[in-house]
């Protein structure tokens, strides 16, 4: 295939994509730019221009591929009008230079990945892809054409109010009334939290991406003697690493390159309040040491003073991860853990409520008409409620309240079809079983199966980093390159 044949990627830099200067996971647009050919790539950064310069040079020692990134400053992440601007500016420029279009959807936030999607299936002609740790780099089926008869339905909707829809933060005045169920294991969870409301521990909630953790986190600090008090929240996955110690403790004036002025870190911030620590099992392990003393001692120093602060903050962590399996890896400290988790919240699936599907799709929708007054009225029919039950929901609340989102839109009377779900759903591409199950009844070669598993996966991850042993342990959650030499001895890898 010649080069002029080869597509052009177009992507929005995201935070874990900076994060790979510092040696973390190499990022969506790195790991796409390695699983697929392009002719080179386009990349549109909001952050900092001195960020965008080290992502660059870093880039450029990762890839042979002709890169070009533009500097897109925009008043805010999810500035509708804005990140049209810019992203119809860069399409437009790259489509009269020729060249199939892709489009990488994972990197930026919802608002930059709904202008995306609907750029990409109006005003240009552009294929999509994603890339995740979890799936790895694969194409994007959009099912559906935002044809003209779609545009009625949605032109009544506001910029501002798609805004606040699309993003579903978790209100400021959340209640545990907020919270829809009727399954047994959230009406057990919501006592528990309202149990944890009253006291001053710290609180550990866990579960997968788009259960609700703020919204639980803020309902337990709107419930509790802290109420009139700050709420602070911060995404841990989302600091740069050289910025960690004044995101959370705060600067002095002349710190560091790029402190102007003192600054007040999160702890201060939350002083009387609750800290919300979002993505909590983010945090590298020397951020984990400081963070501990401040939890055990209540004070401490910001970066660039010698005067140590006293502060009072009820700590509430959320994550995803399997924290203890990290503290038994090795890559999340077990004093810290045991620290925040005291009283502990884990959120189901949505896959796992039963009974809640079709009574929270029911309550999203009136939320979306009280954001919306063009919205108001929208109900799902019969059949769309059957592709709503049948459907996994692998992004949970966040994905079905999305969905729902584009599936009204889309509708053009006050009930919404199965036609109009089905071509809001996203349907991740299928995956091919590895090998059938065993017939355990005739006896299997168990630990065959683990050296023959693990031997395939460790010569993989050393190829991929090029014999990098500390780099292949990362991949491969081992605790350090010593694990990982033992493993290679004991599954005899060269």
């Amino acid at each position: 295939m010649s080069s002029k044949a080869l597509p052009v990627l177009v992507s929005w830099i995201g935070g874990n994509d900076l994060k790979a200067v510092a040696g973390g996971e190499i990022g969506p647009v790195l790991a796409t730019l390695r699983a697929q050919r392009f002719a080179r790539a386009e990349l549109l950064c909001s952050y900092p221009e001195d960020e965008l310069v080290r992502y660059q040079a870093w880039l450029k020692t990762q890839t042979d591929l002709p890169i070009r990134v533009h500097h897109e400053p925009l008043s805010s992440p999810v500035n509708f009008a804005e990140i049209h601007q810019a992203a119809f500016r860069q399409l437009e420029r790259i489509q009269a230079a020729g060249g199939p279009l892709v489009i990488l959807l994972s990197p930026g936030t919802p608002a930059m990945q709904a202008v995306w999607i609907l750029l990409g299936k109006t005003r240009f002609s552009a294929s999509f892809y994603q890339s995740s740790l979890e799936q790895g780099v694969q194409p994007v089926d959009i099912p559906f054409e935002i044809a003209a008869e779609y545009v009625p339905a949605a032109a009544g909707v506001s910029s501002e109010s798609l805004s606040r829809i699309a993003l579903q933060a978790a209100p400021v005045d959340a209640a545990f009334d907020h919270i829809v169920a009727r399954s047994k294991s959230m009406l057990r969870l919501k006592q528990q939290a309202q149990v944890l409301a009253q006291k001053q521990v710290p609180v550990l909630v866990y579960g997968e991406t788009g259960t609700g953790k703020e919204l639980f986190a803020r309902a337990i600090h709107n419930a509790g003697p802290r109420a009139r008090m700050p709420f602070v929240a911060v995404n841990c996955g989302a600091i740069p690493a050289d910025l960690i110690d004044s995101t959370l403790f705060g600067h002095k004036k002349g710190a560091f390159t790029g402190a102007v002025a003192d600054r007040a870190g999160v702890f201060q911030q939350a002083d009387g309040g609750t800290l919300f620590l979002d993505e909590f099992g983010e945090l590298p392990p020397d951020a984990q040491v400081r963070l501990l003393r401040v939890l055990q001692e209540g004070t401490l120093t910001p970066v660039g003073d010698s005067a140590e602060r006293r502060v009072n903050v009820r700590v509430i962590a959320a994550t995803h991860r399997d924290l203890m399996s990290d503290v038994v890896q090795g890559r999340f400290r077990e004093d810290l853990f045991y620290r925040i988790a005291v009283g502990v919240l884990h959120l189901p699936p949505l896959r796992e409520r039963e009974g809640d599907l079709l009574l929270l799709a029911d309550a999203l929708l009136v939320g979306i008409a009280l954001q919306d007054g063009e919205l108001k009225g929208k109900k799902l029919s019969t059949e769309a409620k059957n592709i709503v039950l049948k459907h996994a929901w692998p992004g949970n609340v966040r994905e079905l309240q999305a969905t729902l989102l584009r599936a009204a839109l889309w509708s053009q009377g006050d009930t919404i079809g199965p036609e109009d779900v089905a071509g809001a759903l996203f349907e991740m591409p299928p995956t091919a079983p590895s090998s059938a199950t065993p017939d355990v009844s005739q006896g299997i070669d168990i630990n065959g199966k683990i050296r023959d598993f693990a031997k395939v996966h460790l010569i993989e991850a050393l190829k991929y980093t090029g014999g990098n042993k500390t780099r292949a342990a990362e991949l491969l959650g081992l605790a350090s390159q010593q694990t990982l030499t033992n493993w290679m001895k004991k599954y005899d890898v060269e």
